[in-house]
């Protein structure tokens, strides 16, 4: 690969994929009460399971886009080696991460304007956004150049479907995201709901069902309708600290559609800070989102 693909930590991909793919991570900050820690340190093991036994504690918690330091860490010794860079980040209609990696990257074309430092917004979210990566990453190892993988991405993006669930409406409502009657009446009552990332790259929820099993089930429908059923397909499931769930899911995608080759991984704190414990998120390409 003659330039070089990098991502932020919530496209929550597998520390094996990492590693495979020797991939840069600029990491986004989370705070729990006020002391600050990064959602991704190179070397560390993925392990979350602390993280979320503090916020099911409902302990404070908040998140941080990735500030200017944290970006030209990644980003100058790249450019400083003369190699190219494709930057794949988390959607801008979620973060300000995509724009402070904008403008760091322009000011390297300043002082590097003979190589290509190129962006692009994958409106996309956690695995989803780790998805997209994962088929860049793919196409550039099979010879692709910068410019022929910028516009697959780009062509491709919307191909990208992703699907959640959350067992905690707490989170959602603490986040802003319900209200406070709604998250209420929505526990009493056992209300799931059915999230997607939409076109513009905004969480938006499509529907609600009663009960956990029947969450999960619907994630499973809704690949069902519209997952290109191409084999071998690369899944992915992120999930909130609840391994079990995440394997039942899988399992369900196995038995009806046939597709094997799924990696499962943690929803990263900053996304966990607002989607809660019991998160439960799949990512496939599809027809459409």
């Amino acid at each position: 690969m003659k330039f070089e693909i990098i991502t932020d930590s919530s496209a929550n991909l597998t520390d094996s994929l990492i590693e495979k793919y020797d991939l840069k991570i600029i990491s986004l900050s989370y705070f729990i009460g006020e002391e600050e820690y990064l959602s991704y340190k190179e070397g560390v093991k993925t392990d979350y399971s602390e993280f979320y036994a503090r916020i099911r504690k409902k302990e404070e918690a908040r998140t941080s886009l990735a500030n200017y330091e944290e970006c030209m860490r990644v980003l100058r010794p790249i450019a400083e080696s003369g190699r190219d860079i494709l930057y794949i980040g988390f959607s801008s209609a979620l973060s300000g991460t995509f724009q402070n990696v904008s403008n760091c990257m322009q000011e390297l074309r300043t002082k590097h304007p003979d190589q290509k430092l190129l962006c692009v917004d994958s409106l996309s979210a956690s695995m989803g956004e780790g998805l997209l990566v994962y088929h860049a990453l793919e196409l550039a190892q099979r010879g692709a150049t910068i410019e022929e993988t910028l516009e697959w991405v780009e062509n491709h993006k919307m191909n990208i479907c992703q699907w959640f669930t959350v067992d905690d409406l707490f989170f959602l409502k603490r986040g802003g995201r319900l209200s406070g009657a709604a998250a209420l009446a929505g526990s009493l009552l056992e209300i799931k709901p059915i999230l997607h990332i939409d076109e513009e790259g905004r969480l938006v929820m499509v529907s609600k069902v009663k009960g956990r099993k029947k969450s999960l089930n619907a994630l499973v429908q809704h690949m069902e309708e519209t997952v290109v059923k191409i084999k071998p397909q690369k899944i992915f499931i992120a999930h909130g600290d609840c391994l079990e769930d995440a394997q039942y899911l899988a399992d369900g995608i196995k038995a009806k559609l046939g597709l094997e080759d799924i990696e499962i991984n943690y929803v990263d704190p900053v996304i966990g800070v607002h989607s809660g414990p019991g998160t439960i998120a799949l990512f496939y390409y599809g027809k459409t989102r």
